[in-house]
This record gives structure tokens, sequence and C-alpha cells, in this order.
């Protein structure tokens, strides 16, 4: 199933067979994750003087982000002080990714051993919001995707906090998604090996929470993080 996000530079040509353009399997691999990576190329066009000299203008970065997905468009935030960010709200090309890793698939050989996983790549280009209103609620979005009913728990950011903030919106309008799943595929040749084959399940857990050593008013842990286990 293709959706509009499906372009010629996310059609996945090696093991085509795993690929997803279905929007809402793209929906539901963003929804479970809580770090993405972003990728963008150092550009002398958005240096400050006191930034530090590059020796390749063209060097590529990738920056690990919390972010939370809006629609049809993913919510990520840094500092204004950041050069990598500020290209990013410049406009220069981006790549998001996300990826989650769901087993360690052990074949009888190497080159058939592999992983399990589900994975998201966004192509685009970010922009800046720019209002309070507009920032603040991205913000809430992004804290409430990774600790749901915390942010009315909390002190909200202050105008000087939210001035120092650059929140970026990146459209899924190029995107894919990417699954493996099932056992080891050994060659035939392979079968009467005496070697264990199998797949070895991963997943996230929590654990307990653990109350801060400078806790002065002392509160029973709230309700809703209980509900996150």
């Amino acid at each position: 199933m293709e959706h509009a996000g499906s372009t010629e530079r996310t059609r996945l040509r090696r093991l085509p067979e795993k690929a997803s353009f279905d929007r809402a399997e793209v929906h539901r691999i963003l929804d479970a994750g809580r770090v993405a990576h972003v990728a963008v190329v150092g550009d002398r066009s958005g240096r400050r003087p006191t930034d530090p000299g590059l020796d390749d203008p063209a060097q590529p970065y990738v920056v690990p982000v919390a972010y939370a997905r809006d629609g049809d468009r993913v919510l990520f935030h840094g500092s204004t002080g950041s050069r990598l960010f500020r290209a990013l709200a410049g406009g220069l090309p981006t790549c998001f990714t996300v990826t989650h890793l769901d087993g360690l698939v052990l074949a009888r050989s190497a080159f058939e051993s592999s992983m399990n996983y589900r994975s998201v790549m966004v192509l685009g280009r970010c922009s800046a919001l720019t209002t309070a209103a507009d920032k603040l609620a991205a913000l809430e979005a992004v804290s409430e995707h990774l600790m749901p009913g915390r942010w009315a728990d909390v002190r909200p950011p202050t105008a000087k906090e939210l001035a120092a903030t650059l929140v970026l919106a990146l459209p899924l309008d190029e995107c894919s998604a990417k699954v493996s799943t099932g056992g080891p595929t050994d060659d035939p040749a392979d079968l009467d090996r005496p070697t264990w084959a199998g797949v070895i399940p991963i997943r996230t857990v929590l654990e307990p929470p653990v109350v801060a050593a400078d806790l002065r008013v002392p509160a029973p842990v709230p309700g809703y993080i209980e509900d996150w286990k």
C-alpha cells in the first residue's frame, strides 16, 4: 500500500519486500518511538561569528532528539545556540529516522544472521515554529508523548526559556517504513549444521521510579507514572 510520502527517493531497492508505504504503519512506528536521529550537513552560511571553524563545511552530523508526531508531521526541539539546529530551521534538507530493535536473528551462518526491526525514514526540510502559542503546544506534545500526564504537573517554560528553544516541524510528505520480522532463513546446505538457530526477542521495559535525592516535599509516585508501565 502506498501513500503520498512514497517517492523515488524513498523507494527501497535492497530487499524491497520489507518496505511499507502504509501511512498507518508509518504512524504506528513513529508513535511507538521516543528518540529519533536527525541528519544535517554542516553549512558555513548558518554560522555565527563566534562559532568554531569547520575544516569541512560538507561534514554530515547526526543528532539524537526527543520528538512527537502531530498528525502528518513530527516535532522536535533544540537550542537556539546550536549551529546545527539553526541550519535546520533555515531550511537545510534533512533525514529523520526512528528505529526499534525487536530481536536478534541467529542463523547458522554469519551471512544470514540479522535483526528484526521496525524503522521509518523521513526526508524533507524543517520549518521553525515562531509564536509562543505554537511553540508551547509543540513542547507539550513532545512532553506528553514521552511522559503522558506530566505536562500538567510541572512548571511550563518561561518566556526566556521559550526564546532559547528552537522548535522544528518536519512534514511526513516524503517517508517510508521498513520492517523485518521472522526467523532465520538459512541456506539449505547449512540446515544440518549442529548450530543453534532462532530469535532472541528484545523489548524495552520501565524500571521502578527512583526518587530525586533533593526532593524536598515528600509525595507519592503519581498515578500517571504508574500507568506508564
